[in-house]
């Protein structure tokens, strides 16, 4: 198993409670040199039991965290512990504690039966290093209002009603659900999650981001649609310029996604909207007669480390029958490491056994990461040498069964 003996025996590691769980993760503000926003309440989502720091004598100079989801993957769910809250004081860089804290919490993992770790990440290459692989993507994009025609207009099938913020909580998460169980990459919120994560508004992001609103669709008698947005004003010589921020839109149905976004696009007073840590690809590049002007910008968001290969693999379905054999190279979870035959049912479920056949394909833990939720093909991976094909055709076979119906997205930051 490979550790850092020496970070650990000088910067001891030790768990948080209730009571101290704040001052374990002082560190993270002096990592990203960011005074905390007196009204957040992120800390009521925190588990003390899952918040570690590493110690030089009394003093907290590293933290790394964990939060308890259920992660969609393609036909299913799995247990995934949601990595947060890690950061090294500048003054502790560079002496082997975040190795320690990696290696900490991922024993921690494994010891909670927890198949998966899950994570957005401030730098990739920190934890590639970890054996993370990037798991989904998130877009982005910024549109003028006026070039926001689309190519088949129609007229709105329902009506969109603004909301406060308890209506949003009785209505938001069903409609969620309805598209998290079906979307590899979403995670489950809990009543706390939404009420002080996902709808939650502080007096610090209003004045920087404008004031947060909550927007519900309805058509046929029933919601199909919710979006999370900001409206920042703002006025120059020639006019109202204010600027929407869609922070998350949620559809049901094909007429929702168009009427919503049709409605968001014709906001008054706004002379941009922005779209972030959305889905890819986008509807809105198959609804503008003018998809180039969205800019679309793709970027890493989820990143996906599994931390048990049979429990991981048992826990999704898989597009077809059949049988591939994996050699996975895996120095930091050892346990991990060697032949796994995996065999796919017509139940479409797969069983997964270590074995001494010979491999059809050759990679390392984080590359299975990068394709367990569909995002990537393993012929993607192929391409740029990160699998190696030993049986000729299975990189075909692998793509079949790994494939995905519906385009990995995870819209909950951690």
């Amino acid at each position: 198993m490979t550790s850092t003996p020496g970070a650990t025996a000088r910067y001891p590691i030790r768990t948080a409670t209730a009571e101290t769980m704040e001052a374990f993760a002082a560190p993270l503000n002096l990592a990203f040199a960011e005074m905390p926003d007196p009204g957040d309440e992120e800390r009521r989502l925190w588990e003390p039991e899952r918040i570690i720091a590493a110690f030089d004598g009394e003093q907290p100079v590293a933290t790394a965290g964990a939060i308890t989801f259920r992660l969609t993957v393609p036909g299913g769910e799995a247990g995934a512990a949601g990595v947060t809250l890690v950061g090294v004081s500048p003054s502790h860089r560079r002496r082997g504690i975040l190795r320690s804290m990696m290696r900490h919490q991922l024993d921690d993992v494994r010891a909670r039966g927890e198949p998966l770790a899950i994570l957005w990440a401030s730098e990739g290459a920190i934890y590639q290093r970890f054996g993370y692989g990037l798991a989904t993507l998130s877009g982005s994009f910024e549109l003028a209002r006026d070039r926001a025609a689309f190519a088949r207009p129609a007229p709105a099938e329902g009506s969109v009603r603004l909301v406060d913020l308890e209506a949003a909580m009785e209505v938001f998460p069903a409609v969620y659900d309805r598209v998290r169980v079906e979307t590899p990459g979403m995670v489950a919120r809990s009543e706390a999650w939404w009420r002080w994560g996902t709808l939650h508004d502080t007096d610090h992001a209003r004045s920087a981001n404008g004031m947060k609103f909550f927007a519900v669709y309805e058509a046929g008698g029933s919601v199909e649609g919710t979006a999370v947005y900001r409206v920042k004003p703002d006025w120059d010589d020639r006019g109202p310029n204010g600027r929407l921020v869609a922070q998350e839109v949620i559809a049901t149905t094909p007429r929702a996604t168009r009427d919503l976004w049709s409605w968001l696009l014709s906001a008054d007073l706004v002379g941009v909207v922005r779209g972030v840590r959305a889905p890819v690809p986008h509807p809105l590049q198959l609804l503008l007669a003018e998809p180039r002007r969205l800019g679309f910008t793709v970027g890493d968001a989820l990143w996906l480390r599994v931390v048990d290969i049979p429990a991981a693999l048992a826990a999704r379905t898989y597009g077809r029958p059949g049988t591939l054999v994996l050699e996975i190279r895996d120095p930091f979870c050892p346990w991990n490491a060697g032949r796994w035959r995996l065999v796919a049912g017509e139940d479409e479920r797969g069983v997964v056994q270590p074995t001494t056949a010979e491999p059809d394909l050759a990679l390392d833990a984080s590359d299975l990461a990068a394709t367990y939720l569909g995002t990537f093909r393993f012929s993607d991976l192929a391409l740029v040498g990160r699998v190696a094909e030993i049986t000729a055709g299975s990189l075909r076979r692998a793509d079949a069964l790994f494939a995905a119906e519906r385009a990995p997205w995870c819209s909950t930051m951690f």
